[in-house]
This record gives C-alpha cells, sequence and structure tokens, in this order.
C-alpha cells in the first residue's frame, strides 16, 4: 500500500501540484501569453529562496507549512507554464500567423500507407516568401510514387492548408483533438506534382537509422514466416510496428482485455531485463562487473525504447527499470512510486502533452495498481501449495490493474471484458514465448534450418494466441458494451475504487462511508441517465458528407435512415457510437428508397410519419409539378442535388425547417441557403456543421 508517512514518497506528492498544472494549462488560457505566469513564477522562485536563506532569521521553523506552499505553487506554475510555451501554436513564427506562396518541410515520423494514401508529419521549415517558420503539419499525399519518401525527407509543397475538422456527429471520436494533443493544427492534402523532394537524409540520425533497422527486421519476418497476421502482431509486439494490424485482430485483443500485449510498455522491457540480466550475470563475478554489467544493460534497454519509437510506455519502463538497476548496482534502495513519479516528471517536463496520451495514462495507471492495489488483493487468498500460490499472485496482478484502469478505459473504449482474467492468464506464457523466440530471431543470423524452425514456433504461438483470443472474444457474455461515462462518473469510480482499497487496508470507517456516498451518487447519475434517455424521442440528422444519414430514435428503438450498410467504416465510425451512447438496443436499417412500418414510424417513398412529426425527404427523384394543395410537414430534408429548388419546395409545402444535407453540391448550398434567408425560412445546413438532434417528445 502507500507508504503511511509522505515522506517514504515526496516525489509522489510533488508531482501532483506539477500535474494539477498542466491539466489546468491544456484547459484554461492555452492559447495566452504566459509572460503573467512568468512573472509570477519568477517572484515565487525568489521568495522561496530568500526564505530559505533567512531560515532562522525569520524563525520559519514555527511556519514550515510556508515552503511547501511555496514549492506546490512553483510547481503549479511550471506545469501551467509548460503546457504554453510548449504548444506550437503560441510562438510567434508559427506557419498559420502569416501568408506565403510556399513551404519547405521535413517529414518528421515514419509515414504509413494505407488506401493508396500516404500519411505523415512534418515540420515546417520555412517559408519561401516569407522567413523561416516553424509548426507541425498534417500531410496527406494521394500518389503512388510518394510510397518511397521517408524520415528526414525535405519537400517543397504549396502553402495551402486548413484546419483539421471537428467530429460533426454526437459521438464520434475527436480526431481533431487526438491531433492537437499532439500539437498538430492543420493538415494538407496533395496530389501528384504538388510537392518536389528538395533533400534526403535531413533528419535525426539515431532516428533514422532506427527506423530503416526496424524495417530491415520487419522484412526478416517475412522470410520465414508466412501468415499475414502473425507477421504484424510481430512486428507489433516485438518492435512496436502497428501500421499492419487488421482491424480484427486489434478487435480480439481490445475486447478479451489484452490489448496492453500490442502495445510495447513496461511488460516488455520486464522480459528484456530478465533475459539481459541473465545473459550478464556472469560478470557479477568481477570487480568492477557490476557497474559494467549496468551500463551495458541500461544502454541496450534504451536502444530498445529507440527502436520502438520512443513511445511514452517503453520510456516510463526505461526510466524506471534504469533507476532500479542503479540502485542494485549501488545498493541503494528506492521507494518504487518515487521512482514511478520521477519518470512520470521528467517524460512531461520534455513534453507536458503526454499526460492526454490514453496510453502514458493507462500505463502509469496499471504500474501505480500493481504496487499499491496488488499486494491488498494478493493478502485476500492465502494457498499453501506453492503453485496455487503462484497462480494467484497471477491474478492478483491480473486484477489489481484492471481494476484500477477500468473507469479510464471505460470512459475512453466504452467497454469492459468479463473473462480478462482467463484472457490475461492464457497469454503469459505464449506472449513470452513471441518475445525470447522473436528476438532471439532477430539477433541471430540467417542459418537455413535454424532460422526457419525458430520462425515456425514464433509463428505458430502467434496463430495459438490469436485463436485463443478470438474464441475468448466470442465466448457467450465475453464482455460488457455500451458504457458511456461522463467524466464526473468516471471521478465517482475512482472516489470509490481508492476508498475501498484503503479501507481494506487501513480499516477506517470513514473511508468506506465516502465510498457508499460515491457509490450512491453514481448509481443516482446512471439511472437517471438510463432513464432519461429510454423516455426521450428524437430524430438526428447526420453530417455524413457524401452519405445521407438520419437516425429516428424511440426510448430504446432506433431506425437509421442511411444508404450505409452495417461493416461500413463510415457507419461504425460515425453512426454506430451515437447508437451506443443512446443505450440503443433495437436498431433497424432502412435504405433511402426502401419502406418500413411499426407502431411509432412509417415511411413511404419520401414521406416519413415519425410519431407526431412528419418529414419529407426531397431529392433527386421529386418532379418538379405544382401540387394541387399544399402538404404539411414539419422537416423538409434537401438531399443529394434535387432539380427543384426553394420556390418548388414554399409552393408545395407547408413546413417549418429545412434540413439541407451535406451530399448537395456548394454551390447548390449557397443558392438555397441565400434564398431560404431573403423568405426568413428557417434553415440548418449540415455541411461542415454539427450534426442536428431535434427532440420529439
Amino acid at each position: 500500500m502507500i507508504a503511511n508517512q509522505k515522506g517514504e514518497i515526496p516525489f509522489v506528492i510533488l508531482l501532483l501540484p506539477f500535474l494539477l498544472g498542466i491539466t489546468l494549462g491544456l484547459n484554461l488560457l492555452s492559447n495566452a501569453d504566459s509572460n503573467w505566469l512568468l512573472a509570477l513564477f519568477i517572484i515565487t522562485c525568489i521568495a522561496f529562496i530568500t526564505l530559505n536563506l533567512n531560515y532562522s532569521r525569520f524563525r520559519l521553523y514555527k511556519t514550515r507549512w510556508l515552503g511547501g506552499m511555496l514549492i506546490t505553487v512553483i510547481l503549479f506554475l511550471f506545469g501551467w507554464i509548460s503546457v504554453i510555451e510548449y504548444k506550437e501554436i503560441n510562438n510567434h513564427d508559427h506557419f498559420s500567423r502569416s501568408t506565403a506562396q510556399n513551404f519547405v518541410v521535413k517529414i518528421n515520423n515514419e509515414p504509413n500507407l494505407k488506401n493508396g494514401l500516404l500519411r505523415f508529419t512534418a515540420d515546417v521549415e520555412e517559408s519561401i516568401s516569407d522567413k523561416k517558420r516553424t509548426g507541425t503539419l498534417m500531410i496527406t499525399i494521394k500518389d503512388s510514387t510518394a510510397k518511397n519518401l521517408y524520415y528526414g525527407d525535405e519537400l517543397l509543397i504549396p502553402a495551402k492548408y486548413n484546419l483539421v475538422e471537428p467530429p460533426f456527429t454526437p459521438a464520434e471520436f475527436n480526431y481533431k483533438q487526438y491531433l492537437v494533443n499532439q500539437n498538430i493544427f492543420y493538415q494538407a492534402f496533395l496530389y501528384p506534382k504538388q510537392y518536389v523532394l528538395l533533400a534526403s537524409n535531413k533528419g535525426n540520425s539515431v532516428i533514422a537509422y532506427s527506423l530503416r533497422l526496424r524495417q530491415r527486421l520487419i522484412e526478416k519476418f517475412k522470410r520465414n514466416m508466412h501468415d499475414t497476421d502473425a507477421i504484424a502482431v510481430a512486428s507489433t509486439l516485438i518492435l512496436g510496428y502497428k501500421a499492419n494490424l487488421n482491424n480484427d485482430i486489434l478487435q480480439a485483443y481490445s475486447k478479451t482485455g489484452t490489448i496492453h500485449v500490442l502495445s510495447v510498455s513496461g511488460a516488455h522491457v520486464a522480459i528484456i531485463y530478465i533475459l539481459l540480466t541473465l545473459v550478464f550475470g556472469f560478470l557479477d563475478k568481477y570487480q568492477h562487473g557490476k557497474v559494467f554489467k549496468a551500463v551495458i544493460i541500461i544502454a541496450i534497454i534504451w536502444y530498445y525504447s529507440l527502436l520502438s519509437g520512443f513511445s511514452p510506455a517503453v520510456c516510463r519502463a526505461a526510466v524506471m527499470i534504469s533507476m532500479v538497476i542503479i540502485g542494485k548496482t549501488y545498493n541503494r534502495y528506492i521507494n518504487t512510486l518515487n521512482i514511478l513519479a520521477i519518470s512520470a516528471f521528467l517524460l512531461l517536463v520534455y513534453d507536458p502533452l503526454f499526460i492526454t496520451d490514453i496510453g502514458f495514462q493507462l500505463s502509469y495507471l496499471a504500474v501505480f495498481g500493481l504496487i499499491v492495489l496488488q499486494p491488498v488483493v494478493y493478502k485476500w487468498f492465502k494457498f499453501k501449495n506453492k503453485y496455487a500460490d503462484k497462480l494467484w499472485a497471477l491474478c492478483s496482478v491480473s486484477i489489481a490493474a484492471q481494476v484500477i484502469t477500468f473507469p479510464l478505459s471505460a470512459f475512453y473504449f466504452h467497454q469492459f471484458p468479463i473473462y480478462f482474467l482467463i484472457s490475461n492468464l492464457f497469454i503469459i506464457i505464449p506472449s513470452a514465448i513471441i518475445m525470447y523466440s522473436g528476438i532471439f530471431y532477430l539477433l541471430l543470423p540467417q542459418i537455413p534450418l535454424l532460422s526457419k524452425a525458430i520462425a515456425f514456433v514464433l509463428e505458430e504461438t502467434i496463430i495459438i494466441m490469436n485463436k485463443g483470443l478470438a474464441a475468448i472474444e466470442h465466448a457467450p457474455y465475453a464482455g460488457i458494451s455500451k458504457i458511456w461515462l461522463t467524466t464526473t462518473e468516471y471521478l465517482l469510480l475512482y472516489v470509490i475504487i481508492i476508498c475501498v482499497f484503503y479501507f481494506l487496508h487501513d480499516k477506517k470507517s470513514w473511508l468506506l462511508k465516502i465510498s457508499l456516498t460515491c457509490a450512491l451518487l453514481l448509481c443516482l447519475s446512471l439511472s437517471y441517465k438510463t432513464i432519461s434517455l429510454s423516455g426521450t424521442d428524437s430524430i438526428a440528422w447526420l453530417n455524413l458528407k457524401k452519405h445521407e444519414g438520419i437516425i429516428f430514435k424511440h426510448g430504446n428503438e432506433a431506425i437509421v435512415l442511411s444508404d450505409l450498410k452495417q461493416y461500413d467504416n463510415t457507419y461504425q465510425y460515425a453512426i454506430q457510437p451515437y447508437l451506443d451512447s443512446c443505450q440503443i438496443n433495437d436498431i433497424k436499417l432502412v435504405a433511402p428508397d426502401g419502406d418500413v412500418k411499426n407502431q411509432w414510424f412509417i415511411k413511404k417513398h419520401n414521406f416519413i410519419q415519425f410519431l407526431n412529426k412528419r418529414v419529407f425527404i426531397f431529392s433527386k427523384n421529386i418532379s418538379n409539378n405544382p401540387l394541387p394543395k399544399k402538404l404539411k410537414t414539419d422537416y423538409i430534408y434537401y438531399t443529394d442535388n434535387p432539380g427543384a429548388g426553394l420556390n418548388s419546395l414554399t409552393g408545395n409545402f407547408d413546413f417549418h425547417w429545412l434540413i439541407i444535407s451535406a451530399t448537395n453540391s456548394e454551390s447548390r448550398i449557397r443558392g438555397i441557403k441565400n434564398q431560404a434567408t431573403r423568405q426568413h425560412i428557417n434553415y440548418c445546413i449540415l455541411k461542415r456543421n454539427n450534426s442536428i438532434v431535434s427532440i420529439s417528445n
């Protein structure tokens, strides 16, 4: 459990105000000028130094809290300032602050080719018509010859870019925020002959070498392995290269609670550390052997971190293990929580935006759970049999990690794997075999029979692991889905978890009272949300760009009117999350030209009766002939560039709202908008705007 004395974990205590400052900086005045904060920071530092130099004179031993308060303020301000200063958009020479004809950019990561599109991020170095520029740009190139571009290449491109669009449909993944958390605010789309390669190999030579080495190692996997999924898993698990993973494999690992295996992290670094300790154990016999062994192991671990792309999880593990190695080498005891806090502090000083990375959050929470909660869980049962005891120890590790990460994973991924204990126990042996055989295969020179034998073991182990996880994924009641928590609800869950475990450790009644109170508040919040959703009827007019989408929701049932199929990526990306967030269990997908009838919904050709609301779909197949009598309707859904204009609508229909679909052309939308404005007609344009949800009851 957490140390009873705060003096044992000083870095954990000091990390808290720093984290609070970063969090505040991300959500408040993140684009503001930091000069006033910097002035306050300097004043506080001067006050702290002055008081320490005059400690006896001012009799500060009577007010020891003053020093602690000043340190807290200093760290809080430091965290806040670091976020503002790190955000590239705040720089005065950011490329978006001036106009230019062309940019010189340098590719700063490994380009990813998928579906004929090459994507990469690039540093803007200068503009031809201006001066030196800075900033990161997300670039997508639709050109078959662009696949030869690589890290460190310099390109001349047009200075044409756009803001990354926000999510337009409710509950959709916020790709814009995802890029903002990586300091990317703009994107550019290029076609053939819109870019010129100026120079190659202009990036960091160490990173360039590691990326090319990783590609050579992936090619080595392909020489003696034949199953594409096995090659993709081996490349991901051992080298951190995720580009070739298919969605079915990702889904199997995600739904069984073993997705952490596909993220090169602390467990992988620990396996390598154990292997290196055994290999170089003979050095302990020599006078300076321990120091020499520590230097070798730390160097190899950091080289492996470089090879895996310096992910936050690997860096955290590398920092922690490096400190543990140094401590053991010089026979020093370091509290593990302190090591965890120091590694987090160093990484966040380097890049404060790491705190927004889901992998970073889950990784630190999992390790925190192993340090703090696992000993409590392990004490629940005692086994005299040593094998049963070891099995329970492994179970306690999985339970502690799953419990502490559940609120956050449910908040982000909206699901909970019921059989996580079985799946995590199942992968222990296969993942160890894969790591050791894979590393041995990569380090070993190409020896025909031996290399094929090791590759066979590696491939078959991955296939067995994939099939086993797929079987667990499709088992009855394998998981709970459609978990949509608010920020308040997931924070309440963490309060409950922490208080319960503290109560099990300290047996203090006030902890139990707090946990029960929070549990009551959580139940009330979830119940209110469920009752509210089940009693609400609504129409959601979705912005799906080139596709049509309307959701008619009646309690826990819904009819989706769309030209998409349920297996289409756009449906899964934009429509399904909204349905899940509304806790809809009964879904019927209807094509735009299809007809359907039930107790609360009737669609006949272009007419729709939804409870007491009427909708008319005005599309290409509607004639421009005048009707003998105006038809009354609540909504006109204007879609797919119909031939008739607004005059035909107003002449044939008596309606309250005009919904202009995103499938219409820009010129048609402008024309309808101008006419609607002149005639004082209520209208909503979906193109490049948020979807609209109309409550019907």
